[in-house]
């Protein structure tokens, strides 16, 4: 059985899985609300103006290491005969745990004081909200990872 990093970035299904993680990013940032809804929405949006397709050029760079880290989660729900989706969500703060590792070891060594100081601003609340975005995360593997 191929690892979920394999099956991920093959070049038959990357861009397909890139799209969607790009279409995830968005849905999250656009359901989020408050006055913390408003600080992501903003630096975001920042972001997103460094340049064009600086957000998908960042899922791009991103995507092996996310696999790489869901991997656990991902064997275990396929060893364990569970929906894939359903076994990361479970295992919600697991999954963002793994995913904030990875963002956190690139934004220090991120060239633009932008992407590193805004990624501080809002790394406070982060694990919530990648817990929040699970769920959906889980949906894209079992999409696309089987």
């Amino acid at each position: 059985m191929a690892s979920l990093t394999e099956t991920l970035t093959s070049e038959t299904k990357k861009m397909a899985v890139v799209d969607d993680c790009c279409a995830l990013i968005d849905a999250e940032v656009a359901d989020k609300g408050g006055i913390s809804g408003i600080a992501i929405k903003a630096g975001y949006a920042a972001v997103k103006n460094i340049k064009p397709g600086f957000i998908r050029h960042a899922v791009v760079d991103l995507l092996p290491d996310f696999a790489k880290a869901l991997e656990p989660l991902f064997q275990e729900a396929k060893s364990g005969g569970k929906p894939v989706a359903a076994h990361i969500s479970a295992n919600a703060s697991r999954a963002a745990d793994a995913l904030l590792s990875i963002t956190d070891s690139k934004v220090r060594n991120a060239q633009s004081g932008l992407v590193k100081g805004t990624y501080e601003k809002l790394r406070g609340t982060a694990k919530k909200n990648v817990e929040a975005a699970v769920p959906r995360v889980g949906k894209l593997i079992e999409k696309h990872g089987g």
